[in-house]
C-alpha cells in the first residue's frame, strides 16, 4: 500500500506544484494551464458525456439481459457468451472495433451493412466518376450535372463524348455507338471517348461503344421539358418539341459515386463510436453482477404480483427494479469509476486525425506526460491529480456502501 499506492499518490501531488523538468515550485500554476488549455477542456467535455451516457446504458442492457436470460434456455452459454469481452484485453478490443468501423466497406463491417442497405432502396448511378471530354461540348456544373455550352435548336443533332471510365465496366448490353441521324425532335449520342495512340479527342473513333441508360434532360429557361434515356448504342431521340432554344443536361444521378457509408472515425463520430466498444466490453460485466443480484432477492414478492393481476412489465418495473436497486447502484457507480479512467480504448480506435476530438482526461494525462511533444510531467501530474478528484467520491461511495452491507 505504501509502496505501489500512497507513495505515488503524494509524489504525483507534490509534483504537480513544480515546473516541467521539476526545478522550479509553480504553486498551482500547472492546474491554471490545465483548465486553460483548449485540449483539457475537450477532454472534460468528454468525460462528462462518458460519464452521464456510458454506465448508464450499460446498467440498462445489463439489467434488461439479466432478466431475459432467466426466461430462456441455455443460460449458462448465453452468459458465458456475453461475459467473454470482458476477457479480452482493451487493446485487442479497440483494434476490433477499428476494423469494425473502418471507412472502407470491403474491411469495415458496419459500412459494409450500411453500403447493402442503401444500395438496396436506393439503386447506384451508372457512370460513377464520369466526366466530360474537353471541347466535346458539355461542362460540369456544381452540383455535379453536365449541361451543353450552347443552346440548341428543336432539331439539332449532337455528339457528346464523355470520359474517365473503364470501358470494361460498360453493361454486356452495350454495343457499337453510332451517330445520331438528323430527324425530327433532338437527337444525339452520348459514348465513351477512349484515348489511345489513335484517339481523336471528341470525335468518333473506331471500337469506341455508347453509354447506355444515361438520363438526358432538355431544359428550356431551365425548366425541364423532355426527359429520355440513350439505348445501348448510346443513341437518344427527345420528339414533339415547340419552337425555341433549348439546353441538354445530364444529372448528377447519372455519375453520383457510389455510396461507401460513413465516416465512423472521423471527429464527428468517434466518441460514439469507443462508447460503442466500450458498452461490447462492459455488458456482460453488468449482466454478471445484476444476475447475481437478481437471483438472491425474494420470489414471493415477485409471485405475489402476478397473483394479484399485475402483468410482467408491471413486476419488472414496480418490483425487480427497487429490489435490485442496491445492486443497480454499485454496478452504475462502479462503472462511472471505469469510464473516468478510460485510455486504452480512446488510444487505439481514434485514428491521429480525430485523436482530439476523442480525447478524454486520462490520454491527455499520458499525451502530456509522455507523448510526442510532451515531457511536461508537472502538468501531467496536475491532471493526473485531477482525474484522481474525479474519482475519489465514486471509490468512497462504493467503500462506504460495502461496508455497510457487510455490517
Amino acid at each position: 500500500m505504501l509502496v505501489f499506492l500512497v507513495y505515488p499518490t503524494a509524489y504525483s501531488l507534490v509534483r504537480s506544484l513544480f515546473d516541467a523538468r521539476g526545478d522550479e515550485f509553480v504553486g498551482l500554476g500547472n492546474y491554471a494551464t490545465a483548465f486553460s488549455d483548449d485540449r483539457t477542456l475537450v477532454a472534460l467535455r468528454n468525460n462528462v458525456i462518458w460519464v452521464v451516457v456510458a454506465p448508464t446504458l450499460v446498467t440498462s442492457i445489463g439489467l434488461v439481459l439479466a432478466v431475459l436470460i432467466e426466461k430462456v434456455r441455455w443460460a449458462t452459454a448465453f452468459r458465458l457468451v456475453m461475459f467473454m469481452p470482458l476477457a479480452i484485453s482493451l487493446v485487442a478490443s479497440g483494434i476490433v472495433f477499428r476494423l469494425v468501423y473502418d471507412e472502407d466497406p470491403d474491411r469495415g463491417l458496419v459500412n459494409a451493412v450500411a453500403v447493402s442497405v442503401h444500395d438496396s432502396f436506393a439503386h447506384a448511378s451508372p457512370f460513377p466518376g464520369v466526366r466530360p471530354r474537353e471541347g466535346g461540348g458539355l461542362v460540369a456544373a456544381p452540383d455535379g450535372s453536365m449541361v451543353t455550352t450552347a443552346q440548341i435548336g428543336r432539331d439539332a443533332v449532337l455528339a457528346l463524348p464523355l470520359t474517365g471510365y473503364d470501358p470494361a465496366d460498360l453493361p454486356p448490353r452495350t454495343s457499337a455507338a453510332v451517330p445520331a441521324e438528323p430527324g425530327a425532335g433532338v437527337r444525339g449520342l452520348i459514348w465513351l471517348d477512349v484515348g489511345g495512340a489513335d484517339d481523336r479527342p471528341g470525335r468518333l473513333d473506331a471500337g469506341e461503344r455508347g453509354m447506355p441508360g444515361v438520363a438526358v434532360e432538355v431544359l428550356a429557361d431551365d425548366r425541364v421539358v423532355a426527359t429520355v434515356t440513350t439505348g445501348d448504342d448510346g443513341r437518344f431521340t427527345a420528339p414533339d418539341l415547340a419552337p425555341g432554344s433549348y439546353a441538354l443536361r445530364l444529372p448528377a444521378s447519372n455519375f453520383a459515386e457510389p455510396f461507401r457509408g460513413l465516416t465512423w472515425l472521423g471527429p464527428a463520430l468517434i466518441t460514439p463510436v469507443i462508447i460503442s466498444a466500450w458498452l461490447w466490453v462492459m455488458a456482460g460485466f453488468a449482466m454478471t453482477l445484476i444476475a447475481a443480484g437478481l437471483a438472491a432477492i425474494p420470489r414471493d414478492a415477485q409471485e405475489a404480483a402476478r397473483v394479484d393481476g399485475a402483468t410482467e412489465w408491471q413486476v419488472f418495473r414496480r418490483v425487480t427494479v427497487p429490489l435490485l436497486s442496491p445492486v443497480l447502484v454499485v454496478v452504475l457507480v462502479t462503472l462511472v469509476i471505469n469510464v473516468l479512467k478510460v485510455f486504452d480504448l480512446v488510444f487505439v480506435i481514434a485514428p491521429g486525425s480525430a485523436q482530439e476530438e476523442a480525447n478524454v482526461l486520462a490520454l491527455q494525462m499520458w499525451q502530456v506526460s509522455f507523448g510526442s511533444g510532451g515531457g511536461d510531467q508537472g502538468l501531467g501530474s496536475a491532471l493526473a491529480v485531477l482525474l484522481f478528484l474525479l474519482v475519489g467520491p465514486a471509490m468512497l461511495f462504493n467503500v462506504r456502501r460495502f461496508k455497510a452491507e457487510r455490517s
